[in-house]
């Protein structure tokens, strides 16, 4: 396990408003000498790679949904659905039905949380939050490692409308294969109702860094219509996103689409992690023999940990749109395991059946929908294209026990991403911007493939 870096802490997270925070972080630095008073520090680096902008969910709607009480979209406004939620976990828990995110509710939706999430305890932060706050350096600190960045957090809160409070603040990892140089992010938090942040949406534009690149890392439901989300992706080089942490992930991936065809630059962490399947299934049919047996593939099974499809949807879109299939059926049914069954046509007019299958887990990890295994096969017994590919954590219990993987003329195992979280992913993403090709041509068969969905 890498150990975590020394964090000097160059500004504690300070309350000041909203005209101050350009002419504060200026004070930081000239208030920051060369070296610190033992002269033992090393010289700080200030943010001069890129903005990095981070919308964070609502903390009600996120935790009502963690915890099954809420499917709507994680927008920061609390609408009839999550006075319904609220009232459900309210009966549920034995407190005063309310409708509304008491402090009491709050506390308790945060403890059941935490139990969830194995911690045993809460992780309270100054601010009452259930997770790292946003004021900490470590949801940078993969970042920062590599890169000096200004982070600007967006933090809506249930509750009153009061207006914005806006803090900053300055964080250093100490690196010991760098220590010449404090490589040092710049925090501007500002936090306030989710229609109290839209009204300050204009001033954001000119908090980001001029000249350099900005990105959007928004983290909760994308939403094309929402005032705030436009304005931000509209001065952004790359809007990120992370589909395994979609509430209503069919829906939400045909909204990644209309993204897409509005010209904005989208990129999904959840893409990324599909990167060694992807590999692995292209270097299967690498062999000139095998290169031909592409066309007998009629039939594919994608195995995911029950809870979210978005990586099995991905990986389908790009398979069918590198072989250009096109989808004509598409059905669901959920029983033990969530079942989703499509059709797809080839050039030659053959036909393909695809079917995933949300298997459920008992130890479920970070990520929800992992791919656990997957099978190209075809109904041509003489064709030589059979490949099984499985995940050394998930196996291919279930592939076994079909007899896939015996008959498989090649059978794989992916490795486990070193790091699959968020943060180490975005440390990645920050590295690149603009359009994604073989993600958008993959959304765009998607799209085409659950709007059958819609239409049935």
């Amino acid at each position: 396990m890498t150990q975590a870096p020394t964090i000097f802490s160059l500004q504690a997270p300070k309350d000041i408003s909203l005209t101050e925070i350009e002419a504060e972080l200026n004070q930081i630095w000239q208030s920051y000498g060369i070296t610190g008073e033992d002269g033992a520090l090393p010289a700080a680096t200030r943010a001069t790679t890129f903005t990095l902008v981070v919308y964070e969910p609502e903390e009600t709607q996120y935790l009502l949904a963690s915890l099954g009480f809420y499917n709507g979209p994680i927008d920061g406004i609390l609408g009839p659905q999550t006075d319904v939620a609220l009232r459900l976990a309210q009966q549920k828990y034995e407190l005063p039905e309310t409708g509304t995110a008491t402090p009491e509710t709050l506390a308790k939706l945060r403890e059941e949380y935490a139990k969830r999430q194995g911690n045993g305890a809460v992780a309270e932060n100054g601010n009452g939050s259930y997770n790292v706050s946003v004021t900490s350096p470590r949801i940078a600190d993969e970042i920062a490692l590599r890169n000096p960045c200004r982070i600007i957090a967006l933090c809506p809160i249930a509750g009153e409308d009061e207006g914005v409070k806006a803090q900053v603040s300055a964080y250093c990892p100490i690196q010991k294969q760098s220590s010449s140089t404090l490589v040092c992010c710049e925090y501007i938090t500002l936090s306030g109702t989710a229609s109290a942040l839209e009204r300050i949406g204009g001033m954001i534009p000119a908090l980001l860094i001029g000249g350099l690149p900005k990105f959007l890392w928004w983290k909760a439901t994308p939403d094309p219509n929402n005032i705030l989300f436009k304005r931000l992706a509209a001065v952004c080089n790359n809007v990120i996103v992370d589909s395994c942490n979609f509430n209503e992930p069919e829906s939400d991936l045909l909204s990644l689409h209309e993204l897409v065809e509005t010209n904005v630059p989208l990129a999904d962490l959840n893409w990324r992690r599909l990167s060694a399947w992807q590999e692995l299934t292209a270097e299967a049919y690498d062999p000139p023999n095998r290169r031909t047996a592409l066309k007998e593939i009629d039939r594919v099974t994608i195995d995911y940990e029950k809870g979210n499809p978005a990586q099995a949807l991905l990986f389908l879109g790009w398979l069918a749109s590198r072989l250009d299939w096109m989808p004509i059926s598409y059905q669901q049914e959920s029983n033990d395991y969530d079942l989703t069954r499509i059709r797809f046509v080839a050039q030659d007019q053959k036909q393909i059946e695809a079917e995933l299958a949300g298997v459920p887990v008992a130890d479920v990890g970070d990520i929800m929908g992992d791919l656990i295994a997957l099978r190209l096969s075809s109904s041509n017994p003489k064709a030589d294209c059979s490949t099984v590919i499985c995940s050394e954590t998930g196996g291919c219990m279930r592939m076994e026990t079909h007899g896939g993987a015996q008959s498989a003329g090649l059978f794989q195992q992916v490795s486990s991403l070193s790091e699959q979280k968020a943060e180490a992913l975005l440390s990645q993403q920050v590295q690149r911007w603009g359009r994604e090709t073989l993600f958008e041509d993959s959304l765009g068969l998607i799209a085409q493939t659950l709007k059958l969905r819609v239409k049935s």
